[in-house]
């Protein structure tokens, strides 16, 4: 018969302990040993990156943006009265001359008063004719009325002077010597006057002859600026240049002030580049810079700065100072970059795509094996077109990626694969 084992079941049970003990044991030390271990870096592809080399040396800062070639001067020719478009003599294109008419316009209304004027100036020209000969019908009255009082006076005279040889003598009474003494002076006296009166009429002839001169100069001008309100009927180009723009068609109604056409100078163009406000604030007149036409590289230099902000761009003009490459004509788009200083012995790298002026940014720079790359955070200089000055953060020597890695911004840790 078997015999009971005594304190097997005891046994049993402590064997199962100690293994379940064992057991919880290894799960907690294997799992401290996995959360000792890093996590796997994600790969990344590295064709689709491109990396630079933290450098020191001089840094170039530029600063760039996109704009138009535009001619220095432009003509813009406004219509001087209300009429109506006759006439389209050039197309837009087309060279022309000063003295090329580009339009034919047509008013009735200018033309009526061009002949109400010169109406008028015929008119204060037979004026002035029938004055002079009024004039001098006054003035031969006038001659005349004197000569027959001077003949008067010279019968008065001889007379007065007989009466005085006869009262010598004694065959005349004093009355009689009296009278012709007092016709004789009368006589003076009015001749007197009427030459004083004759004397007097030569400024006012002049002064006569003077307000209708003046009034025919008046007409005449008049005239003159009628006749040139119908010359400008027929509108011409003023420069010699290309017609750039025609605003107008045939019987189109314009009114004062109204554009007509745009005439320009197409061998002198400057460049209206557009540059962020961000970015404006380093640019000067005077600065040297470039302008890409794509079909070859200008020269230039910073002209002008418009004052205001549009769009959230600052309009600069270029003045071009090479010799213009074939095709560049005005309208042409044009990429135009701006030479703002020279930075000596400064740490720079090529530019990221978020890089800020002043700001941090985390990038990528990789390790010694070459295959992954760790985070970093790094304080931005001064920015340019394609350079960032490196404040902190890097070394020379330091190769970073310079590719939009915003989609691994929750790893610290990368491989390239």
């Amino acid at each position: 018969m078997d015999r009971p084992r005594i304190g097997y079941a005891k046994r049993k049970r402590a064997r199962r302990i100690v293994a379940g003990s064992a057991a919880v044991a290894a799960l907690v030390g294997v799992g401290w040993a996995l959360s000792r271990v890093e996590p796997a870096a994600p790969g990344v592809d590295a064709a689709v990156v491109f990396t630079g080399t933290v450098k020191r040396g001089e840094m170039l800062r530029q600063v760039r943006g996109i704009g138009t070639l535009v001619p220095e001067t432009v003509v813009v020719i406004a219509a001087s009265d209300s009429g109506r478009v006759e006439r389209r003599r050039v197309q837009p294109g087309q060279p022309v001359k000063p003295d090329t008419v580009l339009l034919d316009l047509s008013s009735p209304q200018v033309e009526q008063e061009h002949l109400d004027a010169e109406a008028q100036l015929r008119a204060a020209q037979a004026d002035l004719a029938n004055l002079h000969a009024q004039l001098e019908d006054q003035r031969l009255t006038q001659e005349s009325l004197t000569a027959d009082v001077e003949a008067q006076y010279l019968q008065a005279k001889a007379q007065h002077d007989a009466d005085l040889e006869l009262s010598r003598s004694g065959l005349t009474d004093r009355v009689t010597l009296m009278k012709s003494r007092v016709a004789m002076e009368q006589l003076q006296k009015r001749l007197r006057l009427e030459r004083a009166r004759q004397d007097a009429r030569k400024p006012s002839v002049d002064a006569q002859l003077a307000a209708q001169a003046a009034r025919i100069e008046q007409m005449e001008a008049l005239v003159a600026l009628r006749r040139e309100k119908v010359d400008r009927l027929r509108v011409r180009a003023g420069l010699d240049g290309v017609l750039q723009l025609m605003g107008v068609e045939v019987g189109q109604l314009v009114a004062p002030g109204d554009e007509l056409a745009r005439v320009s100078d197409p061998t002198r163009l400057k460049a209206e580049l557009k540059i962020p406000e961000t970015l404006v604030n380093d640019v000067a007149v005077g600065q040297r810079a470039e302008v890409d036409t794509r079909n070859g590289v200008i020269r230039g230099q910073v002209s002008r700065i418009d004052p205001a902000a549009v769009e959230g761009t600052v309009l600069v003009d270029i003045r071009l100072l090479g010799a213009m490459p074939r095709g560049a004509r005005p309208d042409l788009s044009v990429d135009g970059t701006i030479e703002l200083e020279r930075l000596e012995d400064v740490l720079h790298a090529g530019r990221p795509i978020h890089a800020r002026e002043g700001g941090t940014m985390g990038l990528f720079r990789l390790e010694e094996d070459g295959t992954h790359a760790s985070r970093v955070q790094v304080q931005v200089g001064k920015v340019s077109v394609s350079t960032i000055e490196i404040r902190s953060g890097l070394v020379a020597g330091d190769t970073v990626i310079l590719s939009d890695m915003s989609a691994w911004d929750e790893f610290d840790r990368i491989r390239l694969e």
